[in-house]
């Protein structure tokens, strides 16, 4: 295999392609990348045996077709270091050498065949599709409310709930709750899916939203599921792909955890309550974490309190205020968490009693509950 490859979509390519491959692992070949000059495109492809990725590029010149398979860190490295705009990969019985205008880099790489067997995309048939920046949005709302421990194996994912022209997505780390809600791009108005996605695999598909008209298929065979890729008329089949294995388990019965009776509301500015809330924490530590909301009088007083530290306290302007006078508690951090995805100027936050969860709303798109903190 010989190409000259035009730097920069090589760097893309590893940066992309460099998220999915394993760095800790006694199988060698799962720290490798392998390279496939065919038809005049450069594909790169990388697994850690639970996510694969595929990506291609077509900026450049192909002078031999082949295979490699080398170390991606150091073929990485290279290329980032690089100052040439092109370089020549030239790859002889497991032998790359990588050229530049004054360098020469010899890798010793392994048989293309060793690398594990990806899914052939020919054969799959998409189930539904979604645009690219409607994907972007549906994971933004929801990848910060997964699960961080092992233990909890079922949500450390988000499940994805597609029915007809409807694609829900759903994550809790236990403590709070978000829901995101789109469109479907496909016309297929009956199909129905369901299947937790993996917290990585869905950091990789956001790199891989842009530019966000284009469409993204979604396959599921056997326990994985396979994303794939299409700008305009182009063959999805043949360019990037995406597959990772699904979480097993059972996503938690969430529509019980979305609270019905909320009898007071109160509307926001967004920005105006992430400044707040955030000026609020920068007086709380581990053991005083917590912000506490008064509503009263038609304004929202939020104060902090950590001993040996301070106090602050920071008046709110509501939009609009219904209901009687609550004081409640939240984890400053839940809050911004969710205000900082929201793309409308104003929201909404629902309430009960200071022992009950609150919900923030953002139009019919998004809902966001979160568990109350006591405040001592």
């Amino acid at each position: 295999m010989k190409v000259i490859c035009d730097r920069s979509a090589l760097v893309e390519a590893f940066n992309l392609v460099g998220g999915v491959i394993a760095t800790r692992t006694p199988k060698v070949v799962l720290q490798c990348i392998k390279l496939s000059a065919r038809d005049g495109v450069l594909t790169l492809s990388g697994t850690d045996l639970e996510a694969a990725l595929r990506f291609s590029t077509d900026r450049v010149e192909i002078e031999r077709e082949g295979e490699a398979l080398v170390p991606a860190d150091k073929l990485g490295q290279i290329c980032r270091e690089s100052a040439d705009s092109t370089l020549t990969i030239d790859v002889e019985d497991d032998k790359a050498v990588v050229r530049g205008a004054d360098s020469r880099f010899t890798i010793y790489g392994y048989a293309p065949s060793e690398f594990p067997a990806l899914v052939d995309a020919s054969k799959l048939k998409p189930t539904f599709s979604v645009e690219a920046g409607q994907m972007r949005t549906l994971i933004e709302r929801t990848l910060f409310a997964t699960a961080r421990e092992n233990s909890r194996y079922a949500i450390n994912g988000v499940l994805v709930k597609r029915t007809g022209k409807k694609i829900d997505m759903v994550a809790t780390d236990g403590r709070r709750l978000a829901i995101s809600r789109g469109t479907c791009a496909t016309e297929d108005t009956d199909g129905e899916m369901q299947c937790i996605i993996p917290t990585k695999a869905l950091n990789l598909l956001l790199k891989l939203t842009d530019p966000p008209d284009r469409t993204i298929y979604f396959s599921t065979v056997d326990s994985q599921i396979v994303f794939l890729f299409s700008d305009g008329d182009e063959d999805s089949t043949a360019g990037t792909m995406l597959v990772s294995n699904l979480v097993e388990g059972s996503f938690p019965p969430y529509e019980d955890v979305v609270p019905k009776d909320l009898d007071k509301k109160a509307c926001f500015d967004v920005d105006t309550l992430i400044s707040a809330v955030r000026r609020a924490a920068l007086l709380t530590n581990e053991e005083s974490k917590g912000v506490r909301l008064s509503f009263s009088g038609g304004q929202l007083t939020i104060q902090s309190r950590a001993p040996e530290l301070g106090e602050a306290e920071i008046t709110v302007p509501l939009t609009s205020y219904d209901g009687d006078d609550l004081t409640i508690g939240f984890n400053p951090n839940f809050i911004t968490d969710a205000l900082k995805r929201l793309d409308s100027p104003e929201m909404t936050l629902e309430l009960q009693a200071p022992s009950k969860p609150g919900m923030i709303r953002s139009g019919p798109e998004f809902t966001y509950v979160l568990m109350p903190v006591s405040l001592a």
